[in-house]
This record gives C-alpha cells, sequence and structure tokens, in this order.
C-alpha cells in the first residue's frame, strides 16, 4: 500500500492530506522503484549509490524534501522522510537509507544561523550534507571566534558523494563545573579524511565509511549546541518560521530512517506472498498458499508491518502538530518518541526474520533479493536508535520519575 493511500489497513495521511506538494513528491518517489530494483546489485557491488542513481535522486527532488522553501526546496512535513523512505525501501534499503540521511541534512541546516546556510546553500543549494551523530568520537576545545575539533567518526553515509559534513562531539572544558556540552560542527570537505572502511553484510551501498579530522578551526556560526536542537526556536528560525524547524531533533532522530526498514519489510512480505500463491511444496506438491502455516506467517508480518507504519506516522504527525501549536514535548513525550521509534523497526525486523524462515532454501540464494532483505533489515534495527533495550530503558527511566539519561533529549 503507497504511503499517499488512504487503506483498509486503517492508515492515515494525517496533516499531508490533500497537499499537492507531498503528492508530487510521493510520486516521485515511487516511480523510480522500478529501475531503484534493478541497480540494487550493482549498488551493492560498489558499495555506495550508482551515479544515475544519485542524478534520480535529484532531478526528482527527493534530497531537498525538508529544505525551505527560500532556498527552493519543498519544505514538506517531518512524515514525508517515513512515506518516501519506505516507497524507496521496497526497492533498495541503502537507497532509501542515504536518501533519508541526506535529506534530513537539509532540514537539520535549516535550524544553524543564517550565516551557515548561506556558506552552504549560497553556492549550491543542490549539496549534500553527510553526517555522524556519536558525540564521543570528537573532541572540541573553544577558541576565539570558534572551535579546535579533532577526531575519528564510523558510520557517515553517503559521504563520498557530500561536499560537507555534520559531525558530532563533546566539548571540552577545563573547567569540570561547566558541565559537558554536545555540539555539532558543520565542515566543508576540505577539512576531513574520508576512510575506506565500509565492507559490511547488510545496507552495503550506503558508502557508510569513517571520517577524519585532525585540528580543524570550525567558525562559531558553522556550529549549533544540540540544546538549541531540543524543541522551540532555533539559530535558524528567524529565517526558517515554518514548524518544521522547531522540532526536537533527536527525540525524533528514530524517524529519519525508520521508514528505510518498514519499506524494506513490506517488499519482503509482497514477494513473499507472490511466491507462496504460486508455489507448489517439493516434497508432497501441495500448493504452500494451502498451508494454515503460511496464512499465518503473512497475517502476522502483516499485522507487524501495519503497526509499524502507524507507529512511526503518528509520532512523526503529532509532533508536526505541537511544533504548529507552539507546544515543546516534555521529556516523557520525547522518550516515548525514542521508545516508538526503536519498538516499530524491531517490528520490521521480526516480520522480515519469520519469513525468510518460512521461506527455507529458496531464501538461501544470492542471485534472489530475499537474502539482502535478511541482511539490510537486521543491518539497519543494529542503529543505536532501533535499540530497543535503550530506549526503553530511558523511557520506563522517566516514567518512573528518574532523570533522562540521553544527553541529546
Amino acid at each position: 500500500m503507497a504511503p499517499d493511500e488512504q487503506s483498509s489497513k486503517g492508515q492515515s495521511v494525517g496533516s499531508v492530506s490533500g497537499d499537492p506538494a507531498y503528492a508530487a513528491m510521493i510520486a516521485k518517489a515511487r516511480s523510480l522503484v522500478p529501475q531503484l530494483l534493478e541497480r540494487a546489485a550493482r549498488t551493492e557491488e560498489l558499495r555506495h549509490l550508482p551515479p544515475e542513481t544519485e542524478r534520480d535522486l535529484h532531478e526528482a527532488g527527493l534530497f531537498r524534501m525538508l529544505q525551505p522553501k527560500r532556498i527552493g526546496g519543498a519544505e514538506l512535513d517531518y512524515v514525508a522522510l517515513v512515506d518516501c523512505a519506505e516507497l524507496l525501501g521496497r526497492a533498495d534499503a541503502s537507497v532509501a537509507w542515504n536518501l533519508a540521511n541526506l535529506a534530513s541534512h537539509h532540514w537539520m541546516l535549516g535550524m544553524f544561523e543564517q550565516s551557515a546556510q548561506d556558506a552552504v546553500w549560497g553556492r549550491d543549494p543542490d549539496v549534500l550534507i553527510a553526517s555522524s551523530f556519536i558525540f564521543p568520537a570528537g573532541r572540541a576545545s573553544k577558541v576565539e571566534r570558534g572551535y579546535r575539533l579533532h577526531g575519528s567518526w564510523p558510520f557517515s553515509s553517503g559521504v563520498g558523494s557530500c561536499a560537507w559534513n555534520m559531525l558530532a562531539s563533546v566539548v571540552s572544558s577545563e573547567d569540570e563545573a561547566d558541565g559537558i556540552e554536545y555540539r555539532i560542527f558543520l565542515l566543508p570537505k576540505a577539512d576531513y579524511k574520508i576512510l575506506d572502511t565500509w565492507n559490511v553484510a547488510g545496507l552495503r551501498g550506503t558508502g557508510s565509511s569513517d571520517v577524519e579530522v585532525r585540528d580543524a578551526f570550525v567558525p562559531e556560526h558553522m556550529t549549533v549546541a544540540v540544546g538549541d536542537l531540543a524543541g522551540g526556536a532555533t539559530p535558524g528560525s528567524k529565517v526558517n518560521p515554518n514548524p518544521l524547524y522547531a522540532l526536537p531533533v533527536f527525540s525524533l532522530f528514530p524517524y529519519v530512517l525508520s521508514g528505510v526498514a518498514l519499506g524494506n519489510a513490506q517488499a519482503c512480505l509482497d514477494d513473499y506472498a507472490e511466491v507462496v500463491r504460486h508455489r507448489i511444496s517439493t516434497y508432497n506438491r501441495a500448493k504452500l498458499s494451502d498451508f494454515q502455516s503460511t496464512q499465518i506467517k503473512i497475517a502476522e508480518a502483516s499485522a507487524k508491518i501495519d503497526a509499524a507504519r502507524l507507529i512511526m506516522r503518528s509520532a512523526c504527525i503529532a509532533a508536526m502538530e505541537d511544533a504548529r501549536r507552539g507546544h515543546t514535548p516534555d521529556m516523557a513525550t520525547k522518550t516515548r518518541y525514542r521508545r516508538d521509534g526503536a519498538f516499530s523497526v524491531n517490528l520490521c525486523t521480526e516480520a522480515v526474520s519469520m519469513l525468510f524462515s518460512a521461506s527455507g532454501a529458496r531464501g538461501l540464494f544470492t542471485t534472489g533479493v530475499l537474502q539482502r532483505q535478511f541482511r539490510d533489515a537486521h543491518a539497519i534495527n543494529s542503529h543505536l536508535a532501533f535499540n530497543f533495550d535503550a530506549a526503553g530503558t530511558n523511557f520506563g527511566r522517566v516514567a518512573l520519575g528518574l532523570p533522562s539519561e540521553n544527553l541529546t533529549l
């Protein structure tokens, strides 16, 4: 089922219903699915997106779905990330992963000071920005007019195609009483080195290599404090007043990528149903579609996927509605967003694992898509944002009156 359909499964497009710009973006994403599916094997072999795939995404405007309109972007509601990633994820999770990642950085840049936005978009509004939001990987110190930054960050998806990078770091202080500050630093490509480390089992086409910075100077205006991204007005609010740029970034962080898991799982279910609809058992020549166990597995997998979709989209739509009212969510709501983001992706992973197991030896062949869907599902689930133990523990702490342990919220 496509994300823009009102459904018998209970899906609703919520706040994007009737938006022509949203419908046009969804149509563009859907139109790319056949060729992305054809290129999937090559994408894995390259370990990064093929140039023609990046060109298609640029021409469709998908990278700029959350970019401010004043720059020429679409400035769609946040839920567009989930919906577009779901559609592309039905063809190739690696493409969907990079699309969602890189599109979200246009959204985040809209929260930096205008001078930072001008420095990046003033040269090229189509420019791609990579990231690594692993704060302990870097160390920064305050100096006159800015910061000195060094560190080595893993998992910078799509970095080879990007001219800029958002790198997260802890800011060190000589006075421990100042506490810990988390800050994001925006660096041009000349200030970091890409290390070709991406040799992995899943999401092979994302090119998520390491980056290294050795004592780079980053001007103050090219940084933003995590505390300024917790919801409400940001340094970029003066030029980007849309509530989209007042959302709590790291509370909603799981939904940047959760749609990838959703699309991958939906494709796995659709493929499984198509195969068993026509397949005959090797051992007794019975139709697999007549087996009660097959019917139950389809029911269970589809229930998990539909529930995951509802959870993901509801969170994004509710967050936008809160932002439109000028309401900043409390810590209980923020930890619920993180809990639900992890839980919904776990549901998708469970669905794929169940269908892979039910497919028997068919799933082992590298010529088929099922083995890739299985590998990609577990690669997606390995992201810290989808670790339910971490998200669930912090939710439970706050629910019990204890302080949050997630310093980004």
